[in-house]
C-alpha cells in the first residue's frame, strides 16, 4: 500500500480532500499533518517568513520519516518554499495547484484569479505566469481578491464569505475567459460560481490528487524524473496534527491518522460542542 502525506496549513480543506482521495485513490494510505499556525503567521506577517519555511520543511521531513511515497503540499500561500525544500527531501512533493495552473494557461489567455487572501493571490499569479512562460505564452491575469471573505469564514460567517466570493467572481468574470480558484478550500464554490458567471471555473483538489496518482503510477513503472528531490504537482487514511504544544495522536476508530496544532485541536473541540 502506498502512503501519501498531505500537509495542511488550515482545517478547512482536510475533510473535503479526504473525499477526493477516497474517490480517486482509495487504495492509498492518506496521512494528514495539519498546523494552522503556519497560515496564521503568513497572514500576520504578510509573507512566508523564514520560520514558516523552516517549520514546513520540518513537516516534509516528518512525512518522509513516516514512509511517505508522495508528499502533497496543499497550501498555495506557502507553495514557493517547496522548490528549495524539495532538494533536501528524499520524497517527491506534489504542489496541489500546479496541475490547475497548467490547465488554465494551456487553454486560456485571460484568467481571473479568485482568492480571499493576498498572500495566496500573489503566488498563484506568479505560478500562472511561470507555467505560461514554459509554453511560450503570455496571459492576462485579473485580480480577484475577495476582501473580507477570509475573515468572514474564520469568524463563522460562511454565508458572508460565499456572498463576497460570488460578488468578486461576477466582477472579475467580465474581463476573463476562465476563473481560477487560488485556494483549494474554495473548491466547494466551483459549481455555484460557474453557474453564476457562465464561465469555466478551475479548482485544484481533484487535479492535485490526480497529479499524486500520476506520480505514484510513474514511480511504479520506474519512470525517469520522479524520485528524491523532485517537486511535482498535485486510501485508508491516517491523521496527525502537529504544531507548537501539539500532542500527536492516532484516531483508532478509523483508518485515518491526524496531527494538529493546539489551536486546531481547540477549534475542533468547539465545533463538536
Amino acid at each position: 500500500m502506498k502512503t501519501v502525506v498531505a500537509i495542511y496549513t488550515g482545517l478547512a480543506l482536510a475533510e473535503p480532500l479526504k473525499a477526493v482521495f477516497r474517490e480517486q485513490l482509495p487504495e492509498a494510505r492518506l496521512v494528514n499533518i495539519v498546523d494552522d499556525s503556519l497560515i496564521a503567521d503568513v497572514i500576520r506577517e504578510g509573507e512566508v517568513t523564514p520560520g514558516v519555511a523552516s517549520r514546513l520543511e520540518a513537516y516534509f521531513r516528518e512525512a518522509e520519516a513516516m514512509g511517505a511515497d508522495v508528499i502533497l503540499n496543499t497550501c498555495s500561500s506557502v507553495r514557493e518554499v517547496v522548490d528549495a525544500a524539495a532538494e533536501r527531501i528524499g520524497v517527491p512533493i506534489v504542489r496541489i495547484d500546479e496541475a490547475m495552473a497548467r490547465e488554465a494557461v494551456a487553454a486560456y489567455a485571460r484568467i481571473a484569479v479568485l482568492a480571499t487572501l493576498p498572500t495566496t493571490l500573489a503566488p498563484t499569479m506568479r505560478l500562472l505566469e511561470t507555467e505560461a512562460a514554459k509554453l511560450g505564452k503570455q496571459v492576462q491575469l485579473v485580480d480577484g481578491l475577495a476582501v473580507g471573505a477570509f475573515a468572514a469564514l474564520s469568524e463563522g460567517r460562511p454565508e458572508e464569505h460565499d456572498r463576497l466570493l460570488l460578488e468578486t467572481a461576477l466582477r472579475a468574470a467580465d474581463e476573463a475567459e476562465v476563473i481560477v480558484l487560488a485556494q483549494a478550500s474554495m473548491a466547494r464554490m466551483e459549481g455555484a460560481l460557474r453557474e453564476a458567471t457562465g464561465k469555466p471555473v478551475l479548482s485544484s483538489p481533484a487535479l492535485g490528487v490526480a497529479a499524486v496518482k500520476a506520480v505514484l503510477a510513474q514511480a511504479a513503472q520506474g519512470a525517469d524524473g520522479v524520485g528524491p528531490g523532485t517537486a511535482v504537482d498535485a486510501s485508508t487514511e491516517s491523521g496527525r496534527t502537529a504544531g507548537p504544544g501539539a500532542q500527536p495522536g492516532i484516531d483508532e476508530d478509523s483508518s485515518e491518522t491526524s496531527v494538529a496544532s493546539e489551536t486546531a485541536q481547540e477549534q475542533l473541540g468547539e465545533a463538536g460542542r
